[in-house]
């Protein structure tokens, strides 16, 4: 018969999971009262408690917050392992309150089992493991354990010891950034007794460690009175996944007494039948760290580090064995998910990671622009190139990057300048193709990687996402398609790129901005072509022309991409443009951007004159204004215009007044009056229309702008991918000097201004008409 409790908390570990999964939303009463207990302050503790779906659903809401319209989404795939994983840690905190000899009983069967399995698996002979939550951690430890294996009074002296003889940690340049810098921070140790050593630069891969260099540096260090410690060697490089020569670094290691640690993601390719001789060499080694979570899709399970010693004292000063048995408790949750997955179905996800790369190697080699990160510059082919680092097997890990060698040489502007610049241009088209990969095709798992000597790459490591992302062949397939659809584009770009900035370099009113960060064709900036201005006012004028230059780019019908730019890019008030299709017209893309400039520009400049003009005028007529008012009072006297008074008076004594009217003339910038105007009738006049606006380009029917005319349509199938513009309504980018309000008057017409001379209130005989104007509209 089961344990009661061991079955319920089962159902209920179940059962929580299901309604985190779940997706299901809340009812709008728990909204309510969910707005008020947990979104902008904490609430109290509830007298009488709750439930625990409530506690569950309030965990929910606080996982994915309040983003209902893009709907529930896990982090990662948790699937029936994933859940005896997190059984695990619910079992743990069961199994610590039991009586402490059955518990040291339990918990040393479960650390036993573990251990042995998981040696097994990984072919490392009567190995001990040390089990942690870092994996930085399990390194620490080793260093420990070695500085108490060399220095036999370290248990008592502690780090006075160390002064007469320094240690020295030796770690590859390939290595994890920081790591170095970690230990000597746990240990205590100068940075100092850090030694970085460098990677091949003329045999082998890159990425490998230079072992004729490393034993130079050894005797070096044994010359000048310091202890060779330990040395850190990779089975699979952070960055390009590469392995290290172990055999040959564990004979270095034998003859100058060194402990030698290994880790990286090829190490679980130990548990295959066929596996590579290098990374077999491994199971030589004194010690190495395993991360089984992220390899077989396991949440919340500790990593593993394998390691030999004879002397459990020494291991416990070293804090690899603890007398607590609530330590060993660790082990749990790998323990049930081991079982649970078996040999084979250990075996089956380490393999199908592995054929996961293989497949994506295959359809690499079709592509003659992508190669691998350590042949880049060199006439070295993709496998030969992989054969160089994997003697019998290639790497799980593909890191692969784009290269201008296979892409076609343009008419007139091929990448012209210095190395550093190519390079930082195909720098950005990588990380723009990593980016796009990412986002196009997330059950990938790709990423973008930066590589000391080869620049940005894209990284494709299946050992640790496939099993947390469910990847499969058909996602592999389809990041192979979407790859072959770039590559066009980027070819297309890097080609334009030149031609692009020859073509702005020939404008006056053009600056082109170097920026070799910009995945794209280049980055423009409009100059205002006005000498005249303070360079407060110059910078406003160039900010607000650029800006609606921006704005009029975007609403034009084309596939280009048009931006101001990153958030913090260093360069103000630019417009900087998309990736390039093979059919562009790059003259015609130039002269578009000038003339919708030069339009915008003199339009301000309009504005700026007439709202001077128009400035002048007004104060103008409200000085004939307050004249007229003047003559007024004295031609029909003080008591006229009182109200009672002057009503009695015009009722005996009508006054004849004349009305003055006034036009204001726009073009002349003066007031006239209006005799002239009405007796030839000129009010005809504002019948007249603007004319049309003439477009900016010739088009044909169902063509984008910026296309040479007969260009192939299917040249590039996927402009989705290029451009980030939705289809926008097709207008022509002359711009109107004046607005919708201020169009309906052309400048040859004049603005009517009736100033009053009689009071409001006056009687007048029938037929004569009078207007009162109160103000200047």
């Amino acid at each position: 018969m089961m344990d009661p409790t061991l079955a319920e908390m089962g159902n209920h570990l179940s059962d929580a999971m299901k309604i985190l999964e779940s997706g299901k939303l809340e009812s709008e009463q728990g909204k309510e009262r969910r707005k008020l207990s947990w979104k902008d302050f904490p609430g109290p503790l509830q007298g009488d408690g709750q439930d625990v779906v409530s506690i569950l659903q309030l965990v929910q809401n606080l996982m994915h917050g309040e983003d209902e319209k893009q709907g529930h989404r896990r982090m990662q795939y948790v699937g029936e392992q994933g859940h005896m994983a997190l059984l695990g840690h619910s079992l743990a905190a069961y199994i610590s309150v039991l009586e402490r000899e059955r518990l040291r009983k339990l918990t040393t069967r479960i650390l036993s089992d573990t251990t042995l399995w998981l040696c097994r698996l990984f072919r490392y002979e009567n190995g001990s493991a040390y089990y942690h939550e870092d994996d930085c951690e399990g390194l620490v430890k080793m260093c420990r354990l070695a500085i108490n294996t060399h220095y036999e009074d370290y248990a008592t002296e502690g780090f006075t010891v160390l002064s007469s003889k320094p240690p020295v940690i030796y770690q590859s340049a390939a290595s994890r950034p920081g790591l170095g810098q970690h230990l000597c921070s746990q240990l205590g140790l100068p940075l100092s007794s850090l030694c970085i050593v460098p990677c091949n630069t003329m045999f082998g891969s890159l990425h490998q460690m230079d072992v004729a260099l490393l034993d130079k540096l050894i005797r070096d260090d044994r010359e000048s009175g310091k202890l060779p410690l330990l040395l850190i060697a990779n089975a699979g490089t952070p960055g390009a996944g590469h392995t290290d020569k172990l055999s040959r670094l564990k004979e270095l290691c034998v003859q100058h007494n060194m402990w030698l640690h290994v880790e990286g993601v090829n190490l679980a390719t130990l548990v295959l039948g066929q596996v590579s001789s290098t990374v077999t060499a491994a199971t030589k080694c004194d010690s190495m760290t395993l991360t089984p979570g992220p390899w077989l899709g396991l949440p919340a399970v500790p990593a593993v580090t394998l390691y030999r010693h004879e002397d459990p004292a020494l291991s416990l000063a070293a804090g690899l064995t603890s007398s607590q048995p609530v330590e060993k408790l660790r082990a749990l949750p790998l323990w049930l998910s081991l079982q649970y997955l078996g040999h084979d179905g250990i075996l089956q996800r380490i393999k199908h990671a592995s054929q996961l790369s293989q497949q994506l190697l295959e359809h690499l080699k079709t592509l003659a622009s992508i190669k691998t990160s350590d042949v880049l510059d060199s006439e070295v082919s993709l496998i030969e190139a992989l054969r160089m680092v994997e003697d019998e097997l290639n790497s799980p890990v593909v890191v692969f990057r784009f290269s201008q060698d296979g892409s076609t040489p343009s008419s007139g502007g091929s990448v012209k300048g210095n190395v550093a610049e190519e390079r930082d241009i195909l720098d950005a088209l990588n990380r723009w193709l990593g980016e796009q990969l990412a986002q196009q095709v997330p059950l990938s798992g790709v990423d973008v990687v930066e590589l000391e000597d080869e620049g940005t790459c894209v990284r494709f490591s299946p050992l640790m996402t496939a099993a947390a992302l469910g990847t499969q062949e058909n996602d592999v397939a389809a990041l192979v398609e979407k790859l072959g659809e770039m590559i066009p584009v980027l070819s297309c770009t890097l080609r334009f790129r030149q031609d692009f900035k020859d073509e702005v370099l020939q404008q006056a009113s053009l600056s082109y901005i170097e920026d070799q960060s910009w995945p794209g064709l280049g980055v423009v900036r409009y100059e205002a072509r006005s000498t005249d201005l303070d360079e407060d006012k110059r910078q406003y004028r160039v900010e607000k022309i650029n800006s609606d230059l921006l704005k009029k780019l975007m609403e034009l019908d084309t596939d280009l991409y048009f931006s101001d730019g990153p958030e913090f890019c260093e360069e103000k008030n630019c417009i900087f443009i998309g990736m390039a299709t093979e059919d562009l017209d790059v003259a015609e893309l130039v002269e578009t951007i000038v003339s919708i400039g030069k339009d915008i520009e003199e339009s301000g400049k309009f504005f700026e004159n007439m709202t001077e003009v128009v400035r002048r005028g007004i104060q103008e007529a409200e000085q004939q204004l307050q004249k007229a008012n003047e003559e007024k009072l004295m031609e029909e006297g003080v008591l006229r215009q009182i109200p009672l008074v002057g009503s009695v008076l015009n009722w005996f004594s009508p006054v004849q007044a004349s009305v003055k009217g006034r036009t204001f003339n726009l073009a002349e910038g003066c007031l006239d009056s209006t005799e002239p105007v009405y007796s030839v009738k000129a009010q005809m006049n504002k019948e007249a229309s603007l004319d049309s606006p003439k477009s900016v380009t010739k088009q044909f029917p169902g063509q984008k702008l910026f296309r040479r005319h007969g260009a192939g349509s299917d040249s590039v199938s996927d402009t989705s991918s290029v451009s980030h513009l939705e289809e926008s309504f097709r207008e022509t980018a002359h711009v109107q000097a004046i607005d919708a309000e201020e169009a309906e008057v052309p400048q040859e017409h004049h603005v009517h201004i009736e100033t009053e001379t009689a009071l409001s209130d006056q009687r007048v005989p029938e037929g004569q008409e009078t207007e009162s104007v109160d103000a200047l509209r």
